[in-house]
């Protein structure tokens, strides 16, 4: 029975609640890549080339004679660029809106560098 409490505890920890939340919204943000680089990007800026190949989809896009689709290997590698850019704007963005904390103010005098500068002073009169 302590297995099964043990588990209990590290399931309903904030750190894993919050990495599953993480993984729905990553799985989501995946549709939506997905449906950007499919049919926004390939459409728009590899239409042109598509068509000098004579093809009508990215992945039709292969190596002659084999059935290695290098089509879907590009837009991966597309889809990819742009989750890590989006990440990469997202962290930049947070890490723009912490707060830096001001240095902290020089202490003062502790009591007995207080007590040493009045001994140093009656010394020198």
């Amino acid at each position: 029975m302590g297995m099964l409490k043990e588990f209990k505890e590290f399931a309903l920890k904030g750190n894993v609640i919050d990495l599953a939340v993480a993984v729905v919204i990553g799985a989501a943000f995946n549709g939506i890549v997905k449906s950007l680089v499919d049919d926004i990007i390939t459409p728009a800026i590899l239409t042109p080339a598509l068509k000098a190949a004579n093809l009508s989809d990215l992945a039709q896009l292969t190596i002659p004679g084999t059935a290695i689709k290098y089509g879907n290997f590009l837009s991966q590698c597309i889809s990819f660029l742009i989750v890590a850019f989006a990440l990469f704007l997202v962290i930049k963005g947070i890490n723009a809106t912490k707060k830096k904390e001001p240095a902290p103010a020089p202490a003062g005098p502790s009591n007995e560098e207080k007590l040493l500068m009045e001994i140093r002073d009656a010394l020198r009169k």
